[in-house]
């Protein structure tokens, strides 16, 4: 567009030079003619228009392209002020909560925080909200294993199934669960799940390394039968390689119906068959056998080894132990604090330029080129708003001091190892003296079989968070999600979790009022914790509906009826002081 413009101004510029240069005509001599003076009247007021229209042409071209030169000045200096250092100038205000400010807030508010003690929370009060199912069904008789199968399924073993789960701890534990299920459902012969070697956890254990496989086998049967390993005629088969057995590829959350047309007349044919990846390959919405196997796989034949259970019920003691203030009632917090998942979530805290180069250095080396590629946008801020951000120890502190717990609270911290711990546990440990972790609570020598290994050393968490009075969770997945499961199915369809609502808290935690700020942001917190309340009895209706949401994050109604056939066992729902007797089965 300028040089069109620089290439049509010209010649009419040249133009007007040439025609304001040239010298204006002598006067003709006066003559008495009427008729010729007329005339030369009418020349010279003809000839003084034409000067004074060609003058003011020539002014109006000639500004014209000094503002034609201008305009690209004017244009690259917008640049500049949009995208460069004087970007500040024109650019919006953040959204709310978008930026980091908490470590400043508690700075202020310490005082105020330290001094409040005056309405400290009954760890034995804090749930008060209860709702008891109505229109309950009769249970089924789960007596027999027929009662379970298909019509057109065949009584008679169809054939192994064989199944890698992969993930973490409580991802392999759905993979296994649903194994069950769907070994169940084809009247398959399941063969002990292979735990998948990741490269994020980079644990090598094996099944019986983490759960109880004599176990395992044992509860399963009339249900469903497990061996150990394929037999040796199968095994020669495959010349004793199972990566020679042939995979099928199973797409994510398939129906039963899937199983039934797609995979059942291959394993009928072939005797064996191989699924791998099996994590998140069976639908939430299947019938209620299939349902029920999963329900009983999960709260009753999956049991921690017994390396694993020892030690978790040695910790879970000594956390009874450490809460005497409290009557032996402790709060338990999953911290997702750790480099990789900061990482991961794109997100931005008080570390400044080389807290962001860090974390651009260790997303390249752990995702090579998934956060570089062309079209991904990182916004730290968005993030944070939506409430996608883990909480940091500070901002869990504030929550819990908010919300009335006092610092006689004793805390149990779950996480792997925190980013820049010193720093970002101390405020944590200001508002909580009483805070302990696995390390803590477990000698060097305890520790020592389990270290280098993720998924047992989850387990460890997973149990003492099991039995807490309160658990908190601060970023999701799948360790939380599998823990309110499970305390629901014990305590009588409640999770007993704080689940806090981030997108209103990182507003809370960066434009408030300092002068009302505690007394505010405590009303706040008390609000959030009456919801948690009510939402730790979240249950689907028992009217016919599609499930959507997990049958392991909320186990009722389905699995009522496993707990209900266990009442000769399990009178209570078990808590921290029961754990010798009646929950000690469950760990």
């Amino acid at each position: 567009m300028k040089s069109k413009s620089h290439h049509h101004t010209t010649p009419v510029s040249n133009g007007n030079i040439s025609e304001g240069s040239s010298p204006s005509p002598p006067p003709s001599p006066r003559r008495h003619a009427a008729a010729p003076h007329s005339r030369r009247l009418l020349r010279s007021k003809t000839f003084s228009q034409s000067r004074r229209e060609s003058s003011v042409a020539g002014i109006i071209v000639r500004r014209g392209l000094r503002y034609c030169l201008l305009l690209p000045l004017f244009y690259v200096s917008g640049l500049l002020m949009c995208v460069g250092p004087f970007s500040g100038l024109v650019w919006q205000a953040p959204l709310p909560g978008s930026v980091y400010r908490s470590h400043e807030i508690f700075e202020k508010l310490w005082h105020e925080i330290e001094s409040d003690n005056s309405s400290a929370i009954e760890l034995s009060s804090v749930w008060r909200y209860n709702w008891r199912l109505k229109d309950q069904k009769p249970c089924p008789n789960t007596s027999y294993r027929h009662h379970f199968a298909p019509k057109h399924v065949s009584t008679d073993p169809s054939g192994y199934l064989i199944v890698e789960a992969n993930g973490g701890l409580n991802q392999q534990r759905s993979s296994i669960c649903n194994a069950v299920a769907v070994a169940g459902l084809l009247n398959a012969i399941l063969v002990i799940p292979h735990l998948d070697f990741h490269s994020v956890w980079m644990d090598p254990s094996e099944f019986g390394d983490i759960y109880d496989e004599d176990h395992f086998i044992r509860t399963l049967k009339g249900f469903v039968e497990v061996v150990q390993e394929l037999p040796e005629v199968v095994m020669e088969r495959y010349d004793y390689n199972m990566t020679n057995i042939p995979n099928i590829r199973i797409e994510a959350w398939a129906p039963v119906s899937y199983y039934l047309e797609e995979v059942y007349p291959v394993l009928r044919k072939q005797g064996v068959i191989r699924i791998a990846p099996f994590a998140n390959r069976l639908a939430m919405n299947v019938p209620p056998h299939v349902q029920f196997l999963r329900c009983f796989a999960n709260n009753i034949a999956l049991r921690f080894s017994f390396p694993v259970s020892t030690l978790a019920k040695k910790l879970v003691k000594r956390m009874i132990e450490k809460s005497s203030r409290t009557g032996g009632k402790y709060v338990s917090v999953h911290l997702r604090f750790e480099e990789d998942m900061l990482a991961f979530s794109c997100c931005l805290y008080d570390g400044g330029k080389a807290e962001t180069i860090e974390m651009d250095l260790v997303r390249e080396k752990g995702w090579r080129g998934k956060f570089t590629r062309k079209g991904r946008l990182i916004q730290p801020g968005l993030n944070r708003v939506n409430g996608k951000c883990p909480l940091t120890p500070l901002e869990v502190g504030m929550m819990l001091r908010g919300m009335g717990f006092d610092n006689n609270t004793s805390i149990y911290l779950a996480s792997g190892k925190i980013y820049q711990a010193e720093r970002h546990l101390d405020p944590l440990l200001k508002m909580f003296p009483l805070l302990y972790t696995k390390e803590s609570l477990a000698t060097s020598e305890e520790l020592a079989p389990f270290k280098g290994y993720s998924s047992r050393l989850a387990a460890l968490d997973y149990t003492v968070c099991l039995f807490s009075e309160v658990f908190v969770t601060t970023q999701g997945g799948n360790f939380p999600h599998f823990l309110m499961g499970h305390r629901r199915y014990l305590f009588g369809g409640h999770a007993k979790t704080i689940q806090p609502d981030k997108r209103k808290l990182v507003i809370l935690l960066q434009n408030m009022d300092i002068r009302t700020i505690w007394k505010a942001f405590k009303n706040q917190m008390e609000s959030m914790l009456i919801q948690s309340d009510r939402k730790g009895m979240d249950v689907l209706g028992t009217k016919k509906s599609r499930r959507k949401s997990s049958i392991y994050a909320y186990p009722w109604p389905e699995c009522r009826c496993l707990l209900e056939s266990q009442n000769s066992t399990i009178k209570l729902a078990p808590t921290p002081l029961m754990l010798d007797e009646e929950a000690e089965s469950m760990i």
